[in-house]
């Protein structure tokens, strides 16, 4: 089994790596402050390809492999992680659900926009009451005339206020123990975009509640059959869990790099506090746990596009990725010391950013319990 990257996905790596630090690396700043999402850099990366990337050419992709997606949101995230969700979650989330269960009306109305970085979609499926348990879901879809009407609220939803937003796919209930998905246009009646959440990290990503208000639907809105909504919503999570172990990738392989620059330049008790043992350690143990997670991960990324299960081996990827990128920000921190504990230093804002991983797409108690399932115990 060979799930290394090829020469193309590794020359495609450098071309990614070389548009993020040019492109993003220098406003990051300027936009983590500024606490909003720079639509211009969703709309470059767009004419990249990047968002195009793992669906067919027929409908406006890539034509590329979800291990090439992963790479891209590695070295975006190496830079930013807000640029990185925003990119993973439009293609993910956003994208993933309409080409996966729409119709060929629906994908040729949404997708061409949403792979081409014109548009974003946002994908509503947590809510205040219904975050790890989506079976709780109460938003309620009735039906009226030749559409649906929409009653609930959606909780921490990204992507869904920008001014390129183009819909929000939702699940609600159409019957007692039935849940189905629905596309929300952006500026329907009744869908009520929140405003913005402030939040611990991912600044210049946009995240709002959103709250559904006798918001009327047509019919041809519903999106797979009636009653598959949290099946599917369920899948489309296995899938963005191999993106954000590609996140973490790129949060934990950046605190690596700014961590050694400043340990070979920073000098104590007469030399770089590299040589010191407590430093050189703690970086040698950052560098196995990141080669760990980035074996995981583009292992789930190969049985994906081999068309194998790859459930448990995503959340595999997910768990201990996420888990490296925290464990990453507090070792870079601590190299830093009081540096690392200020703004001005390239790793405070990964520490602020890097929580969110072990708790979006899946907590890591849910990673666990998908795992755990997986090696056939009846853990509930």
């Amino acid at each position: 089994m060979d799930f290394r990257p090829s020469e193309e996905h590794i020359a495609f790596q450098q071309t990614v790596r070389e548009f993020a630090r040019s492109e993003i690396a220098p406003h990051v700043e300027k936009w983590d402050e500024g606490g909003r999402l720079p639509v211009e850099i969703v709309r470059a990366m767009g004419d990249l390809g990047l968002f195009g990337l793992p669906f067919p050419e027929e409908w406006g992709g890539s034509g590329g492999d979800f291990l090439s997606m992963c790479l891209a949101i590695e070295e975006i995230g190496r830079v930013d992680q807000s640029i990185g969700i925003t990119l993973s979650a439009g293609v993910g989330l956003g994208a993933s659900p309409i080409y996966r269960f729409g119709t060929d009306e629906q994908r040729g109305r949404w997708l061409p926009d949403l792979l081409a970085g014109r548009a974003l979609a946002a994908f509503g499926l947590t809510e205040p009451d219904a975050g790890s348990d989506a079976r709780a879901t109460r938003t309620r879809a009735v039906p009226d005339g030749e559409g649906w009407v929409l009653n609930g609220a959606k909780a921490f939803i990204t992507n869904s206020g920008t001014p390129i937003t183009s819909c929000v796919t939702v699940t609600a209930k159409t019957a007692e123990g039935e849940i189905s998905s629905f596309i929300v246009p952006a500026g329907t009646p009744g869908l009520n975009v929140q405003p913005p959440l402030r939040k611990l990290g991912w600044h210049a990503s946009d995240t709002h509640d959103i709250v559904l208000e006798d918001c009327r639907v047509p019919a041809d809105s519903l999106l797979g059959p009636e009653g598959s909504g949290l099946k599917s919503f369920l899948s489309i999570l296995d899938d963005g869990r191999i993106a954000i172990s590609a996140l973490a990738i790129g949060c934990a392989q950046a605190c690596l790099d700014h961590s050694l620059a400043y340990a070979k330049e920073r000098s104590a008790f007469g030399g770089p506090i590299g040589r010191f043992q407590a430093v050189a350690f703690s970086l040698a143990d950052l560098a196995v746990a990141l080669e760990n997670a980035r074996n995981l991960t583009y292992k789930a990324a190969w049985c994906k596009d081999k068309g194998r299960p790859f459930r448990e081996a995503a959340a595999m990827a997910k768990l201990y990725s996420t888990e490296t990128a925290v464990s990453a920000t507090r070792t870079a921190t601590q190299v830093f010391g009081g540096a690392g504990f200020m703004e001005e230093s390239p790793v405070a804002r990964f520490y602020r950013d890097a929580k969110i991983l072990e708790i979006g797409e899946g907590t890591s108690e849910i990673q666990r319990l998908v795992i755990a399932r997986g090696l056939g115990l009846p853990v509930g």
